[in-house]
């Protein structure tokens, strides 16, 4: 049998070479069940496994949830009751088995459509801070480690192709630096049918209203639907060089996945020593 040491050392060559990995604990069993509360298990992006949480049915379920974890990034704590396989139980020991399952290596992908100057910028700023950077242009001249190095994945297809070349999950962030209208017209409805979290769209104002006016004649779709891009893309910093508008796409994105605010970092009034002994380290 795997012992904990076997589960340990994989995961620590994990992180060794960078693969992102779920690790699965028993944190709490009741009654009869097949393994302690401390078991571990880790579980790979195939599907494979070092250790186990017991076998057989629910096993199968913790690596279902586990893979759902990879995707999502997302911890959870399920429970299992195993009573009565004619009931759904996974399995019939009697005792019930909780499961932290924790998703470990997995950070969120920045996905760069459009490999032009903003687009270049964007790619070197979102890897310094710390996401995978895909980059996608139609462009071959544009999208390749000699264009701009160090970057995770090159994907050289059309716009509007980009969701069947790259997957999307709610961990992937878009930023659409293209190049005018007719691109965002096939573009954006494809990105609206992904879990993306964040679709943001370059250019001005005009372009955006023109963009919607195509997007609801052409393709039918409604101002709820259009509601999740966010247009003109990045916070209001009057940018200018391809190096600021970047900043400004990045700091969006960063207030959408932390659920930050976007407003002055201004303390009105007293604060607490509390909160003065928290920002201050």
């Amino acid at each position: 049998m795997t012992t904990p040491v076997s589960v340990y050392e994989a995961l620590i060559q994990a992180q060794k070479v960078g693969e992102a990995v779920v690790l699965a604990t028993v944190v709490h069993v009741q009654g009869s069940v097949p393994r302690h509360a401390g078991s571990k298990m880790l579980v790979r992006g195939d599907g494979s496994i070092v250790g186990t949480v017991g076998g057989g049915a629910m096993e199968a379920l913790v690596i279902k949830e586990a893979l759902a974890a990879l995707t999502d990034g997302q911890t959870r704590m399920p429970s299992y009751t195993l009573n009565n396989l004619e009931d759904g139980d996974p399995g019939i020991c009697g005792g019930t088995v909780q499961v932290f399952i924790e998703p470990l290596g997995v950070s969120p992908t920045l996905l760069v459509v459009g490999g032009g100057h903003v687009g270049k910028a964007l790619a070197l700023l979102g890897k310094w801070t710390g996401y995978r950077v895909v980059l996608s242009d139609d462009r071959a001249e544009f999208c390749n480690p000699e264009y701009v190095a160090g970057l995770d994945e090159y994907v050289v297809c059309k716009p509007a192709d980009v969701t069947s070349q790259v997957t999307i999950t709610g961990q992937t962030y878009v930023a659409c630096v293209t190049r005018g209208l007719p691109v965002d017209v096939n573009l954006i409805p494809a990105l609206l049918a992904t879990d993306a979290p964040y679709i943001g769209l370059i250019g001005s104002r005009r372009r955006w209203a023109l963009t919607v006016k195509s997007l609801k004649e052409v393709h039918g779709l409604s101002e709820s639907n259009l509601e999740r891009i966010h247009a003109p893309i990045g916070l209001e910093l009057e940018a200018e060089t391809p190096e600021e508008i970047a900043l400004s796409i990045m700091a969006e994105i960063t207030m959408v996945r932390r659920g930050g605010s976007g407003k002055p970092m201004q303390w009105i009034g007293e604060i607490s020593e509390t909160e003065s002994t928290v920002n201050d380290k």
